[in-house]
């Protein structure tokens, strides 16, 4: 390879090392704020879970309330696939996409229609690639999600399974580990009785041990006022909201940690890269000069 083409390739290359740098560095102090909206939003969205939870387990009369009667067959399932507004993250949206349609094609064989929702272009991109474009598309907010923007997947999701469009509704989304590491999650909204919350959170072994020793394991220790069966007629909508919301928190997260990493991982790959063009360079220069020691031997020793 001529040696101003290696030049220009290694000018070339440390221009897209700066660029994955300056990305890198972005991500990084997006990361850092998104990690503190997530440790702020645990704690609230925890307590409406867990209040979530305890009116279902004190409710005797949920199939009274719409928004929690459960079907007796599921015929259609929605599915919520959380991704990015933009790339360069890895496997971050191909692994929501993934797993998306691989529980798509599972439900399909038992003969269940599934209908898709995506925030995040990348999302509604593939999903219309794949030719099942989604009924709902949530885009240009991934970067930094607003509660607004839960409340009108939401509302959207809820009127879909109050109206008997869907019988069940689910999330797919990246969970936040840490910068380095990230959990595809897939969790039940609706029907409550079928949610993930009705499962034992995290830190609440030992109110259920308590519960167990009392005698009443699936009876709350609280007494409602309303009833709570209209207690979660306004809390679900709330839970749903908060659901979504955390959900977009932590993939928010999740994408700015995987991008930094693999901006990282671009830099390193990109400075190897110099590192081998700059040695072919010196190579090709050693063996430029060599050739013209040679010659000027050989004309000097034809002129003896």
């Amino acid at each position: 390879m001529p040696d101003k083409e290696l030049k220009n390739r290694v000018a070339s290359v440390k221009n897209v090392q700066k660029i994955t740098r300056a990305m890198e560095m972005i991500s990084a102090a997006r990361l850092r704020r998104a990690e503190q909206r997530i440790v702020a939003l645990r704690p609230y969205a925890s307590a409406v879970r867990r209040m979530t939870r305890q009116a279902a387990e004190a409710a005797e009369n949920l199939p009274n309330v719409p928004i929690l009667a459960e079907r007796e067959e599921v015929a259609h399932v929605g599915m919520l696939l959380v991704t990015s507004d933009r790339g360069l993250a890895g496997a971050f949206n191909g692994q929501i996409i993934r797993a998306g349609v691989r529980a798509a094609v599972e439900l399909e064989r038992e003969r269940k229609e599934v209908i898709f929702s995506a925030s995040g272009r990348r999302g509604v991109g593939s999903l219309t690639f794949r030719k099942r474009p989604p009924a709902g598309s949530y885009v240009g907010f991934t970067d930094r999600p607003a509660y607004a923007n839960a409340r009108e997947i939401a509302s959207d999701l809820i009127a879909a399974y109050v109206d008997g469009e869907v019988d069940r509704v689910e999330i797919f989304y990246n969970s936040y580990i840490s910068p380095l590491q990230q959990r595809v999650t897939r969790e039940t909204l609706l029907p409550l009785q079928q949610a993930s919350i009705l499962e034992e959170a995290e830190g609440d072994e030992e109110e259920a041990e308590r519960r167990k020793e009392q005698g009443h394991e699936h009876t709350a220790l609280v007494e409602y006022e309303p009833e709570p069966e209209e207690i979660l007629q306004r809390l679900v909508p709330v839970y749903v909201e908060i659901s979504i919301f955390r959900a977009l928190l932590e993939s928010t997260a999740s994408e700015h940690g995987a991008r930094m990493t693999a901006m990282r991982n671009a830099s390193e790959n990109a400075g190897e890269l110099i590192d081998s063009y700059t040695l072919q360079m010196n190579r090709q220069r050693q063996a430029d000069i060599t050739q013209e020691i040679m010659e000027v031997v050989a004309g000097a020793e034809s002129l003896t």
